[in-house]
């Protein structure tokens, strides 16, 4: 289990080498992630900049508490808002990306389906089908922020409970987009595809998580998102030849 993760979390620094071998697209890749960097974060500082206001609207029964019970009330609010709202920027952050960035990205991740060796017989997935990937994305980023926000009024275990679940929900949700591209443009829907990656949990987990945690630090989204195409197409394209062996192995399989 833990190999297997670790395994995962090794995509993604496979991804960075990628680097040495098409610098050209991988600094392509960085305009997009830029300039949706730029739009998350001003988003991010407003939030931060009202989030005392919003704080005390959302809390019109600590008006007459005695302090220092107000403040803390509010002040625990707060972080759980903030907390949230860090992981859907996450999120946020890959769906517009991967959007606006469509033709960077598809470059990459060409290059690193020619660099392992032969190319998927479809297409990439267009413009809408993109902008709708996007759209159902960023839903269920609103729907692990909010989790990860109610987990943090646990008791005693809610101020680690909620970052750790935070990562690795938005971290198993960043490995499942990135990947899709791969299983995609080879015809495989996303019903076989998560029966695909079902035994592969670890590693798209050790992928993801390893993701978030360099997304967190400050301009590490932007110089990691194309490492985190290319590392994500080696991850699908090991799960793919993962698959191919085990049935080879299978008896009275034949090669096709």
């Amino acid at each position: 289990m833990i190999q297997r993760f670790l395994s995962g979390a090794r995509m993604l620094l496979r991804g960075f080498g990628f680097w040495r071998r098409q610098p050209g697209a991988m600094l392509l890749g960085l305009v997009p992630a830029a300039i949706v960097w730029v739009v998350v974060i001003v988003a991010l500082v407003a939030l931060g900049v009202s989030l005392p206001s919003i704080t005390v609207w959302m809390t019109p029964f600590a008006a007459g508490w005695v302090e220092p019970w107000a403040t803390i009330t509010r002040t625990a609010i707060g972080a759980l808002l903030l907390g949230g709202a860090i992981v859907l920027a996450a999120v946020t952050f890959t769906g517009l990306a991967l959007l606006v960035g469509d033709p960077f990205y598809e470059r990459i991740w060409f290059a690193v389906e020619q660099d392992l060796g032969g190319e998927p017989t479809g297409e990439g997935l267009g413009f809408w089908r993109s902008a709708r990937d996007a759209v159902a994305f960023i839903g269920l980023g609103v729907l692990v922020s909010i989790g990860v926000g109610l987990s943090g009024l646990v008791p005693i275990v809610g101020g680690v409970l909620a970052p750790v679940l935070g990562v690795v929900l938005s971290g198993r949700l960043l490995a499942w987009e990135l990947t899709g591209r791969a299983f995609e443009s080879r015809g495989i829907p996303a019903d076989a595809r998560r029966a695909l990656l079902r035994a592969h949990r670890a590693r798209l987990l050790g992928f993801g998580v390893a993701t978030q945690l360099c997304f967190m630090v400050p301009l590490g989204a932007v110089f990691t998102m194309p490492a985190a195409v290319a590392g994500a197409t080696m991850l699908a394209r090991a799960v793919l030849d993962d698959d191919a062996a085990r049935d080879l192995a299978q008896p009275g399989a034949t090669p096709s």
